[in-house]
Order: structure tokens, then C-alpha cells, then sequence
């Protein structure tokens, strides 16, 4: 039960969600999730 709580907890944060999607079509680079998202890489 712990650990679907976990899953959740992660899906429910949006841009661990928009990772997902993406890494779910194929594999990326940190670089181009990065490009993609618009975001730093600290946070992706």
C-alpha cells in the first residue's frame, strides 16, 4: 500500500507527469527533456 501512495505522490507533481509522458514514447537526453520542458537542469 506504501508503495502506490509513493507512485501517486509522484504522478500527482505536473512536471514528473510531462517526464513520463515524454520518456514513455522513447528513450531522451536530460538535454532534450530539458528543451522540451523549458526547464533547468537542476529541476528536470
Amino acid at each position: 500500500m506504501k508503495k502506490l501512495a509513493m507512485t501517486f505522490k509522484a504522478l500527482s507533481d505536473e512536471t514528473r507527469l510531462r517526464i513520463f509522458s515524454l520518456l514513455n514514447q522513447g528513450e531522451l537526453y536530460v538535454r532534450d527533456l530539458m528543451a522540451v520542458l523549458q526547464l533547468p537542469q537542476s529541476t528536470v
